[in-house]
Order: structure tokens, then sequence, then C-alpha cells
């Protein structure tokens, strides 16, 4: 199981790197964050947070969390979606409050909690829930081979093609960061992000 699992010498200081930032930024958006909590209570009620099960390092099962962008029990309803057709029915269960968030993934920002608790990292394969996991899993042996490393925040695939793209496509993207990680490279990936964010909220705002 270690061979599979191994430590390397790089993670020590990616993990370093993961509590540095996670916790800076939390700190900083403390103010934020509150915000958004009572922003989201006084619109659409409670729970403020959706803690979803996800497939964590090594196959451990951990909850995400995120702030609520949808209707409740909306993840009951979408049931097995993915790709185009999840997409669509996710825009008609996103609360008016939600819509900003996710646009400019603030949604996202609680994750940093699972970044510091280290069920995740900054940058790393995105995490999946468990049922996707195993179908996936039993048709895609080598998709066991992301848990190497803790799910993250940001990956790879993210900053290179989008949601609607296959699991074999995104787990390609997924394997090469694996096999390269660095810290040069987790910092393109934050670098590419950041980026990324930035152009989605401009062509929004500018529509």
């Amino acid at each position: 199981m270690e061979a599979i699992y191994g430590v390397r010498g790089v993670d020590l200081i990616l993990r370093w790197l993961d509590l540095t930032i996670a916790a800076s930024i939390l700190l900083v958006s403390a103010p934020l964050f509150a915000l958004i909590a009572v922003a989201i209570g006084v619109s659409s009620g409670s729970p403020v947070l959706y803690r979803g099960k996800r497939v964590g390092r090594r196959g451990q099962v951990f909850e995400m969390y995120k702030f609520r962008t949808l209707r409740n029990g909306a993840e009951q309803r979408l049931g097995n979606l993915y790709g185009a057709a999840l997409s669509q029915r996710t825009e008609l269960e996103t609360t008016l409050i939600g819509r900003p968030l996710r646009a400019t993934h603030l949604d996202e920002l609680p994750q940093l909690l699972n970044v510091v608790r280290g069920d995740m990292s900054m940058v790393g394969p995105r995490p999946i829930r468990p049922l996707f996991f195993r179908e996936i899993a039993a048709e895609i042996p080598q998709y066991w081979q992301r848990l190497v490393v803790r799910p993250g925040v940001s990956g790879f695939a993210q900053t290179r093609i989008t949601r609607e793209e296959s699991w074999s496509d995104k787990l390609a993207h997924d394997l090469e960061y694996i096999a390269d990680r660095s810290v040069t490279l987790y910092l393109q990936v934050l670098v590419a992000t950041v980026w990324r964010v930035i152009q989605r909220t401009s062509r929004r705002g500018g529509t």
C-alpha cells in the first residue's frame, strides 16, 4: 500500500504551502465569509453550508464544504446527471445569491477549511462523489491512481478543459499533474486558476 501511496519529498513542501495559503486567505477573508453566510441565511434560509461526501486520498471519504448555492434538496433531484445535462439542470436549481457566488467561485471558499483539516490540497484532482467514483473506476481501472494525492480546490484539468469533457480526458490531465507535481507546477496551476476566474467574471460583467 505504501508503494502505491508513497509520499515524495515535495509533498511535504506542498502541504506546508497548502496550510500557509489556505490559513492566510481564511484570515483575510473572514469578514467576507461572514457576509456571504448572512446573505445566504437571509435570502434562502439554512443550511448556509453544503456538505457533500467526496472520495479523498487513499480512498477515504470526507465531507467537502461549499457555500450553498442551490435550492434545498437539489442534490437528490439532480441525481446522477453529468456534463451538459447537469450544467443545465444546475442552472435551474441555483438560488439568487448562488449565481454570483458560483460565477466568482466564492462558493468554494469554505473548501479552504478542508485544506487546513488535511482533507484537500489547494491543487489536485477535483474531489468526486463516491457513487460516481465507483462507477467510473469500474470502467476505467486506472482512475484509482487519482487517490495518490489529496483532491484539490483547483486542478490541472480545470485550468485546461471544461466540465463537459469526458472522465478519461480529465483523468489524463490529473495523472499528468500527479506524475509531474512540483512547487513550480503547483504555483502555475494556482495562478492559472485565478486568471481563469478573473476572465470569466469579466466576461459575465460585460454581458
